[in-house]
């Protein structure tokens, strides 16, 4: 196929995807804009656009039609998007919406190899797979990441109090101090701050970092990251509640300081960031 061809057929298979996931595309928008945990899923195809755009700039590549291995991978997503349907009629039709948007993106992937070949696939590989986060997590498995959280973070609480010598006590998710008993309830896990920091995490790694075992370690330490931003929240509240002003436990930090939180740890991370492309570059010199 011409360039010109290619990017015709690819326009109508995206085309094609839009039209055979629409009711499916539909429910996705709608569950990200009515839950707070699936809220970045709005932000993912925006941003492995971007992702591509860039790095498009950066490489220089003759792309070439897998015609073959593309289609064999469009049948499949086909097949995906059908399990899919029947699916969605279980009692948790989070399960049908997840297979449905991985075939969804499946056959994405699929049009990009149809049309531009493997060495295209191979460049753009992070970006493609960058997409796999737009895939909703059904709730089964959704509220074990949840109940990691709470007590992880109900963890590094006591960790905190023990640090300035204040005794402190964990029970599950309950940690008790003097004066006052803390539940890490399922609202206080951030579980949104959680995924975006590692969304955001994941898109720092990729434009700052070459190497892929430097990446994949800032993307793995946006989860102790995490659980430590959320310790530290509940901390800095019990603390500013117990010494200062009762008010602080039910106030606004404790309602909407989410973002404050969230802010330090993505300083946390571009630190961590800063470090390992340092010694990247310094690598590199090495003669």
């Amino acid at each position: 196929m011409t360039t010109r061809t290619q990017f015709l057929v690819f326009v109508i298979l995206c085309a094609l995807s839009a039209a055979i996931w629409r009711q499916e595309l539909v429910s996705l928008c709608w569950l990200a804009l009515a839950r707070d945990t699936y809220t970045h899923i709005l932000l993912i195809l925006p941003l492995a656009v971007a992702l591509i755009f860039v790095d498009s700039k950066a490489l220089r590549i003759q792309p070439q039609s897998d015609i073959y291995l593309g289609a064999t991978l469009l049948s499949i997503a086909l097949m995906i998007g059908g399990y899919a349907k029947w699916e969605l009629s279980s009692p948790d039709g989070l399960v049908g919406l997840s297979a449905a948007t991985f075939g969804l993106i499946v056959w994405w992937f699929a049009s990009v190899l149809f049309c531009f070949g493997t060495t295209t696939v191979r460049a753009y590989l992070f970006p493609l797979c960058f997409l796999l986060l737009m895939v909703p997590v059904p709730e089964s498995v959704l509220g074990k990441i949840i109940e990691f959280l709470q007590q992880q973070s109900a963890l590094a609480t006591r960790i905190m109090f023990r640090l300035i010598g204040v005794p402190a006590t964990q029970d599950g998710v309950m940690v008790s101090i003097p004066g006052l008993d803390i539940e890490v309830a399922q609202e206080c896990s951030s579980i949104r701050s959680s995924v975006m920091l590692v969304v955001t995490t994941a898109v720092f790694a990729h434009l700052f970092l070459r190497s892929w075992w430097r990446k994949a370690l800032l993307i793995i330490a946006a989860v102790p990251l995490s659980v430590a931003k959320n310790g530290l929240r509940i901390f800095t509240i019990a603390e500013l509640g117990t010494r200062v002003d009762p008010g602080f436990l039910n106030g606004k930090l404790h309602h909407n300081g989410g973002i404050l939180f969230l802010g330090v740890s993505v300083v946390a991370m571009v630190v961590l960031l800063w470090l390992l492309r340092k010694s990247e570059v310094s690598t590199l010199q090495v003669p």
